[in-house]
C-alpha cells in the first residue's frame, strides 16, 4: 500500500538516540514521503521529535538525561541537494562529508551534578560548532509544528513571510533588492542626520579655528624665528662685554700700535728668519711654510674680529624690539605648539580641517539629495512588494480556504490583509491573517479566533498551499497536528499531509489511525518495563507493515488490535486512504 514519493528529496535519513528521557537507545531509519510515528500514551513518540529538536539545535535540558545514565546523546544523518543552503552553511563551519555525501549532526547533553549543571555540545560533519550554527542549518532544511511552532503562526511576521514564500521567486529577488537597497539609505540617513546633529559644532570648531589662523597669520611666524630670536637677544644683552673681548682678542692678534705689536708680526718675523736660514737647510722651508699659513689664518681672524666690532653695537632699541617679537611668538606657541615650527604645522593641519568643515554644508546639500533619490527608488520598491502581496494575499487565502474546507472547518475561510504600514527593510506592509470561522463570523486575527486545534489544521493548509513554492530538500515535522479532529476531518488531514509528501520529506506524530493509514513508512515506539523503570529499548521502534500495520491501526481505532471489528475497519481505512491519494 506504500505508494510511491515522486520527486520527493530525502532529507533526514537517519537519527540515533541514547539515554534521553525514557529512550535508552533507538535508531529510527527514515524515508522520502510521508512517514509516522504512533505508539501509546506515553511511550516516547514525542521524545523522538525532542531529540530531532536537539539535534536541529534546539534548547538543551540537563533534565532530560536518563537518571541511569551521565549524558544523552543524538545523531543524524541528512542528505542535502547540491547548492543548497544549509550545505554552504556547514561547509563554512568546517564540516566534512562523508563518502556518500552525506552531513551527520551530534549533539550530546550532559547530566547535572552538584558540582554545577549540565552542558551541551554540537558537532557538524565531525567538528565542534556552536549551537546557532545547528540552527541556522535547521532553519533552511526543517520546518517543525508543534502546539509551540503554531503559536509562532499568531506573529505578524511570521503570517508576511509565509505571504512572501507564496508569492514566489520573482518576489523574493524583488525584497532582496529592497533590503539591500534599505541599507544603503538608512546608512545615508543616519550619515545625514550625523551631519546635521553636529552642525553647530562644526560652526563653533570651523570658528575657533579661523580666529587661530588670523592670530598666526597675523604674527607672520617663519621657520626656527624662535630660535633665532634667542640668540639675538643673547648678543644684544650682553653687547658691551662681546665687543671688550672681540677688541682684546683683535689687539692680541694684529696689535694696537708699533709699541704693543701683535701675534701676527711675531708670525711675520718668524716666517722671515726660517727662510733667510732655509738656504742652509732645505728642512726649515715647509715649516717656514707652515708658519706663513699661521699668519694668514692669524690675519683672517683679525679682520673678521675688527668687522665684527664694527657690528656689535649697543643697541636698545633693537634688543626691545626683538623681546616684544618674542612675545608675540611665545602668545602662538602656548596655543598652538611648544615652538614655531609646531605652529606652521598647527596652520598647514587647520587650515585643511577648516575646508572640510566649510564644505560639511555642501556635503548636507548632496547627501539630502542622494537620499531623496534613494526615497523614490525605494518607495517604488516598496510599490511593487505591496502590489505584489495584494494580488498574493487573495490567492493565498482563496488557496488555504479551499483546504479548511475538507479539515473539519467547513463555511470557515481565510482573509489576508495587507495594511500599509511604516517603511521598513521589509516593505512598507503589514500583514494581518484573519480567520472567518463560519458564515456570517466576523474576521477575526488568528491570535484571538483560532484555537489550538484550529490553529494545526489553519498550518497544514497553509504548508500545501506553499508546497509548491517549498524550497528543494526540505523536511516539515508535525506534532499534534490532528488535535481537535476526528472521523472525515480526520481523513482530510491525512490526505492533505499525503499530498505535502509528494514534494518533500514529512514526518507525523499522531494518534489517529485515520492520519496514519496515509503513510508510506509506519513507524512504532514500544516502551517495556527495565529495572522497574519504563524505557524504549533499541527494538522499541520498529517498521510495521502488512499484517502488524493492520494491528497498530486496530490498536489506535479501539484499543484492541485483535478485535475482528476493529482489524476490518483498519484495513478499510488502509484502502480507503490508498484509493483517496
Amino acid at each position: 500500500m506504500a505508494r510511491s514519493s515522486g520527486g520527493t528529496l530525502l532529507v533526514i535519513s537517519e537519527l540515533r538516540i541514547a539515554d534521553l528521557g525514557v529512550i535508552a537507545g533507538a535508531q529510527v531509519q527514515l524515508h522520502p514521503g510521508l512517514t509516522v510515528l504512533t505508539g501509546e500514551t506515553g511511550a516516547g513518540k514525542t521524545m523522538v521529535l525532542t531529540a530531532l529538536r536537539l539535534l536541529l539545535g534546539g534548547r538543551a535540558d540537563a533534565a532530560l538525561v536518563r537518571p541511569d545514565a551521565t549524558a544523552a546523546s543524538v545523531e543524524g544523518r541528512v542528505e542535502l541537494p547540491a547548492g543548497a543552503p544549509a550545505l554552504a552553511v556547514a561547509l563554512e563551519a568546517g564540516a566534512e562529508l562523508d563518502d556518500d555525501g552525506s552531513l551527520l549532526l551530534v549533539r550530546t547533553v550532559t547530566a547535572g551534578t552538584e558540582a554545577g549543571p549540565g552542558r551541551s555540545r554540537a558537532y557538524l560533519g565531525g567538528r565542534s560548532v556552536p549551537q546557532a550554527v545547528l540552527a541556522e542549518l535547521a532553519a533552511s532544511i526543517v520546518t517543525v509544528h508543534g502546539q509551540a511552532d503554531q503559536a509562532r503562526l499568531r506573529s505578524p511576521a511570521r503570517q508576511r513571510d509565509a505571504l512572501d514564500a507564496f508569492c514566489g521567486p520573482a518576489h523574493a529577488e524583488l525584497l532582496a533588492e529592497h533590503r539591500e537597497l534599505w541599507t544603503v539609505r538608512s546608512q545615508a540617513a543616519a550619515e545625514l542626520a550625523e551631519l546635521v546633529t553636529r552642525a553647530t559644532e562644526r560652526a563653533r570648531e570651523a570658528e575657533l579655528l579661523r580666529l587661530g589662523l588670523a592670530e598666526v597669520e597675523r604674527v607672520a611666524p617663519t621657520p626656527r624665528e624662535d630660535a633665532a630670536l634667542v640668540e639675538q637677544v643673547e648678543r644684544l644683552s650682553h653687547a658691551e662685554d662681546l665687543r671688550s673681548a672681540a677688541a682684546l682678542a683683535h689687539d692680541a692678534l694684529a696689535g694696537d700700535d708699533e709699541t704693543r705689536p701683535g701675534a701676527g708680526l711675531a708670525v711675520d718675523g718668524a716666517v722671515r728668519a726660517l727662510q733667510h736660514a732655509a738656504v742652509h737647510d732645505t728642512t726649515l722651508g715647509p715649516l717656514a711654510t707652515r708658519v706663513a699659513e699661521i699668519g694668514y689664518l692669524i690675519a683672517d681672524a683679525a679682520a673678521e674680529l675688527a668687522g665684527y666690532l664694527d657690528d656689535v653695537q649697543a643697541d636698545p632699541q633693537g634688543l626691545e624690539r626683538a623681546q616684544q617679537r618674542r612675545a608675540e611668538l611665545a602668545t602662538l606657541t602656548r596655543s598652538y605648539g611648544s615652538d614655531v615650527d609646531q605652529v606652521l604645522a598647527w596652520a598647514a593641519q587647520a587650515g585643511l580641517r577648516l575646508a572640510e568643515l566649510d564644505g560639511g554644508q555642501d556635503k548636507i546639500e548632496a547627501l539630502s539629495m542622494r537620499l531623496a533619490d534613494l526615497d523614490r527608488t525605494v518607495a517604488q520598491t516598496q510599490s511593487r512588494i505591496s502590489e505584489a502581496r495584494r494580488a498574493g494575499a487573495e490567492r493565498l487565502a482563496d488557496a488555504v480556504s479551499a483546504e479548511l474546507a475538507g479539515l473539519a472547518m467547513a463555511g470557515a475561510h481565510l482573509e489576508i490583509a495587507v495594511r500599509a504600514a511604516e517603511p521598513s527593510a521589509h516593505g512598507a506592509d503589514e500583514v494581518e491573517m484573519l480567520l472567518v470561522a463560519h458564515p456570517g463570523a466576523p474576521a477575526l486575527p488568528l491570535a484571538r479566533s483560532a484555537s489550538g486545534g484550529e490553529l494545526s489544521r489553519v498550518m497544514l493548509a497553509l504548508e500545501v498551499a506553499l508546497a509548491g513554492t517549498t524550497a528543494a530538500g526540505t523536511t516539515f515535522v508535525f506534532d499534534e497536528v490532528d488535535a481537535g479532529v476526528g472521523g472525515r476531518a480526520a481523513l482530510e488531514v491525512g490526505r492533505r499531509l499525503a499530498a505535502l509528501a509528494t514534494t518533500a520529506q514529512v514526518l507525523v506524530v499522531t494518534h489517529l489511525a485515520q492520519v496514519a493509514a496515509f503513510a508510506d513508512r509506519h513507524l512504532v515506539v514500544t516502551k517495556s518495563t527495565s529495572g522497574g523503570a519504563e524505557v524504549v529499548t533499541a527494538s522499541g521502534v520498529q517498521v510495521v507493515d502488512g499484517p502488524r500495520r493492520v494491528a497498530e491501526l486496530a490498536r489506535m481505532l479501539s484499543g484492541q488490535e485483535t478485535s475482528a471489528t476493529a482489524l476490518a475497519h483498519a484495513a478499510e481505512l488502509l484502502e480507503l486512504a490508498d484509493v483517496g491519494r
